[in-house]
């Protein structure tokens, strides 16, 4: 399956990170029980609409792996959140998301992302939450969300967001569990002396 993480300038390095780590080490998990040479259960591929670096808002610098163009389909698109001010109302931005809304099974965001989210439309009438200092722009920005204030994570079946920064990586490992089942999840956790909490 594979995994789209967005990347951009700006992004809180975490909010991509953790989910990385979690599918990665999820896929590594797996592999331990499968034939030499299998194909990896997850595959994470970083996108931007450019392939040239992006600086993280704490400086770091990553080079995304594809375009949002250029990369395959995806079985869970994430967008990362952090400082999203030059990210909101881009055209070709707001058209990748609403396609992964249609085609893939899951489009996540984690922290600010669901500002993007909601910014391409595709959180109106759903239940959704952000990082607890942003919930206020949420609402502002599109009043038809359904703005949740207290859980990790908010699950609307094929679109799932979560609060800020740290609980990127209860809902991912929750997707995990969703995807492939609730050993893994828990065996990746372990994996990585993560506390995971199961419940949003």
């Amino acid at each position: 399956m594979n995994i789209g993480i967005l990347v951009f300038d700006g992004m809180e390095l975490l909010d991509m990170a953790g989910p990385y780590e979690v599918f990665t080490t999820a896929a590594r998990v797996h592999g331990r029980s499968q034939p030499a040479g299998a194909a990896p259960l997850f595959t994470v591929t970083t996108i931007a609409r450019r392939l040239a670096p992006v600086r993280a808002r704490a400086g770091l610098q990553l080079r995304p792996d594809a375009t949002l163009q250029g990369h395959p389909p995806l079985a869970c698109a994430i967008v990362p959140g952090g400082v999203v001010d030059a990210e909101l109302g881009r055209p070709e931005l707001r058209a990748w998301i609403a396609a992964q809304r249609r085609d893939a099974r899951v489009l996540a965001s984690v922290c600010t992302g669901a500002l993007l989210l909601a910014d391409a439309g595709v959180l109106d009438d759903l239940a959704a939450t952000t990082h607890w200092e942003d919930l206020d722009a949420l609402r502002a920005l599109r009043p038809a969300v359904q703005v949740r204030e207290g859980p990790r994570w908010v699950d609307e079946g094929s679109v799932v967001t979560s609060a800020g920064i740290s609980a990127g990586m209860d809902m991912s490992l929750h997707l995990v569990q969703r995807l492939h089942g609730r050993e893994l999840a828990l065996r990746t956790a372990r994996q990585m002396d993560y506390d995971w909490k199961e419940t949003p």
